[in-house]
């Protein structure tokens, strides 16, 4: 099991000829972690952070989407259930499907699920309360833009606070994602509930990825760890890799 504590790749210095990457951060009504996730991507020198709001009926000029933790809508209905019927969520939809990545960070999580751009349900945690610690995890997968400077079996630490972060998918469902290499997060000492221990999943594509911790919470020097800055590194390391150093297409492919 590997632990990157000394393994941080420096911020290298931006070139005045490379463009800022552009994240949207979505405010729904009840949203409250937007600012931590503003101060997060603006700490990764190259992202520079811009407010979407729950009435976007198009996404321009934006080159990744996170929707944050908080109580949309006052967790009425189900968590996340409302927010996922706002115009933003469908333009959010239309987005990924053109290959841009997507975050949803603890509700934001809660919210793609529901708009089922995620698979699965986020129930009310076994011990059926508010959970607030920090909470090693595994990432399991470096192929989302997202985890891409996160080898395989690496752990981190990152706090989760939610009631309902239970993961759950029928046992015929969470054979092909586990199969499709779609379970990116998993927890080291389970502490919700969660079936296969999951902390975070993503679509078959792995553009878009929502997991129940907060890795915005730690990316300050004053954190008890800056494990969460390895999210937002990765996401500029692959967007820029895509954007400006393309994969040329082989056709056929030599090995």
């Amino acid at each position: 099991m590997k632990n990157p504590s000394n393994s941080r790749i420096p911020n290298e210095p931006e070139s005045f000829s490379e463009p800022l990457v552009r994240i949207g951060i979505v405010q729904f009504p009840g949203t409250n972690c937007d600012s931590d996730v503003w101060e997060a991507v603006r700490s990764v020198s190259g992202l520079e952070p811009s407010w979407l709001s729950y009435q976007t009926e198009m996404i321009r000029e934006l080159d990744a989407v996170i929707l944050p933790g908080g109580f949309s809508y006052g967790d009425y209905l189900r968590t996340g259930s409302m927010a996922a019927q706002t115009p933003v969520v469908k333009a959010i939809r239309k987005f990924s499907e053109e290959g841009k990545p997507v975050l949803g960070i603890c509700n934001g999580f809660q919210i793609l699920v529901e708009a089922g751009l995620l698979p699965g349900a986020l129930l009310v945690n076994a011990s059926r309360s508010f959970i607030c610690e920090d909470s090693p995890i595994i990432s399991l997968t470096p192929r989302t833009p997202f985890t891409s400077l996160l080898p395989e079996g690496t752990r981190i630490s990152l706090p989760i606070a939610h009631q309902e972060g239970r993961y759950f998918l029928p046992e015929n469902k969470l054979r092909e994602i586990e199969a499709a290499g779609q379970v990116v997060f998993r927890y080291v000492n389970n502490p919700n509930g969660s079936v296969h221990d999951i902390a975070g999943v993503s679509n078959p594509d792995g553009n878009v990825l929502g997991l129940m911790p907060h890795p915005e919470r730690r990316v300050r020097h004053s954190a008890p760890s800056r494990d969460g800055l390895f999210l937002f590194e990765s996401l500029l390391m692959s967007l820029r890799n895509r954007l400006f150093h393309p994969v040329s297409p082989c056709a056929p492919c030599s090995e």
